[in-house]
């Protein structure tokens, strides 16, 4: 698979293009939540740039193969925050993939949190194969890349 290498300053380039489309919509979120681990980096530069709480949900399916294969998702139990989890919520991840994750959260969160009175979603990059379509997005790719992001130098050693 082809992979896309992406250097720190692309990155806040991108995480500032997700920041400016949030900012100029009609959708103020009350908490940003961070998808652990690929969300956290947009997720803090959301929430330092809108000056609105973060809090972080852990969900995992790229487990299988080192971390390279999609298998069946697990969603934390809890999510860490010091604010309630209500009002206008933006679910943050790193990218739509196949979008199954993004789906299932979201459901998720509809079902254990009936608090949440709008649910809005971001990421930097949609994959032209996701089925699901967030909000709020900085790239939707062309082809089905494998995305390298600053950070995970150390899982392709």
């Amino acid at each position: 698979m082809e992979k896309l290498h992406i250097d720190y300053a692309q990155y806040h380039q991108l995480i500032d293009q997700v920041v400016h489309a949030v900012e100029q919509g009609a959708f103020q979120p009350d908490l940003i939540l961070g998808v652990s681990r690929g969300g956290l980096f947009l997720a803090d530069g959301l929430s330092r740039a809108l000056r609105k709480p973060m809090a972080v949900i852990a969900a995992s399916s790229y487990r299988e193969s080192s971390g390279t294969a999609q298998g069946s998702l697990e969603i934390s139990s809890t999510i860490a925050s010091v604010v309630p989890v209500s009002g206008k919520v933006l679910l943050v991840d790193d990218l739509a993939d196949s979008g199954h994750t993004l789906d299932a959260l979201c459901a998720h969160l509809r079902s254990f949190y009936p608090q949440i009175e709008l649910l809005k979603t971001a990421v930097i990059w949609v994959k032209p194969s996701s089925i699901f379509k967030p909000d709020f997005a900085a790239q939707h790719l062309q082809s089905d890349v494998w995305i390298v992001q600053p950070f995970e130098t150390r899982d392709f050693n």
